[in-house]
Parts: structure tokens; sequence; C-alpha cells
């Protein structure tokens, strides 16, 4: 009956103490990642944006996330930098859009939008 408690206290604190460890493994690597970052990168923020970077500070990282459309955003917020085979395999159009869209007339989206 003495051992229960300090085995007990073993018992919670040393999952809790390898979870840390790990949090800390993890935030480093990320931290790392942000400062490794370079001109030419593909990467994906904290919100889910695609973008590749084309210039960096010391606190931010300017993205392009479409022809011609420039954001800044804070270093902190990029989450990865996606690997090649990562773009390569969402632009071959595996998703089940259509490769090629037909435009409506202006009358054809008069109806789809008054339609009720």
């Amino acid at each position: 009956m003495e051992l229960l408690f300090p085995l007990l206290l073993v018992a919670l604190l040393v999952p809790m103490f390898l979870g840390i460890r790990r949090q800390k493994r993890e935030a480093e690597a990320v931290a790392t990642m942000q400062e490794s970052l370079k001109i030419g990168d593909a990467v994906t923020t904290t919100s889910g944006l695609w973008g590749t970077v084309v210039d960096l500070d010391d606190d931010t990282v300017d993205l392009e996330i479409a022809e011609d459309v420039v954001t800044t955003w804070l270093r902190q917020a990029i989450r990865e930098v996606r690997t090649v085979d990562e773009t390569t395999a969402d632009e071959s159009g595996t998703d089940e859009t259509p490769a090629a869209t037909a435009e409506e007339t202006p009358e054809q989206t008069e109806t789809r939008l008054t339609k009720d």
C-alpha cells in the first residue's frame, strides 16, 4: 500500500514527460523548416493556402498564390514545404473535375441566377 502512491505518480508523470519531449522536437523541426525557406519553394500556410515563395525577410514571406498575386505572411504561418511529388500529383488532373469547361451564354447565366 505504501508503494501505490509513488507508482501511480510515476505512471502519470512518465507519459506526460514523453509527450512534452515529442512536442518540443516537433516544434524545433517546424522552426528549422521555417528558417530554411528559400525562394521558389512551394508551401502551405496554416490556413491551408498554397503558394510559392517569391521574397523573404527576417519575419515575413511573400507568397505568390496566383499569377501576379503576391501576399505577405509571417514565417510562422508556413506549415509545410510541399514536395515536387505532391504538386505534380495535384496538378495532374486526377480529381473528378472535367478538363475543359464550357462557358455559359449571358442568357443561360441569367436563367440560372433567377431560377427559383
